[in-house]
């Protein structure tokens, strides 16, 4: 089995709704993402003779992913107020909404799912929190 590794860093704050402790208050963290995939086999011919991709291609797409979470305030859809983020909004603070608890665990999910729809056999999606503590997530 081949594999390839790649990860980018994002800058973003959450809140962890309905958690007791510190972080259920906003705070913010320096995000990690790590994705492998992998392959039975290489490239026979072509450009990428000998590759299971482009590692400029990952690279960049793995960086776009982790780049739209850049900079913003991630929360769980229904956890705050309407009122509270439209007037976020108002103020032209980046809000991104998502459909789970944005925890590492959810996130290495959520990056998991990510490239397996962009065709790759994804072997692990590793998401730091901080620059000791990760989850990840597998099913290969």
């Amino acid at each position: 089995m081949y594999s390839l590794k790649t990860e980018h860093s994002f800058d973003s704050a959450h809140f962890l709704s309905g958690y007791e402790g510190k972080c259920s208050n906003i705070h913010g963290h320096r995000w990690r993402v790590i994705i492998e995939v992998c392959r039975d086999f290489v490239d026979g011919r072509g450009q990428t003779r000998g590759m299971i991709v482009d590692f400029g291609i990952l690279k960049e797409q793995v960086k776009a992913e982790a780049d739209a979470f850049d900079h913003a305030l991630i929360i769980e859809k229904n956890t705050l107020k309407q009122k509270t983020v439209d007037a976020l909004k108002e103020e032209n603070f980046k809000i991104i909404e998502v459909d789970f608890r944005p925890t590492a665990e959810n996130f290495a999910k959520y990056f998991y799912d990510k490239f397996t729809e962009l065709g790759y056999k994804v072997k692990e999606a590793v998401v730091y929190e901080t620059p000791n503590n990760c989850a990840a997530y597998s099913e290969v």
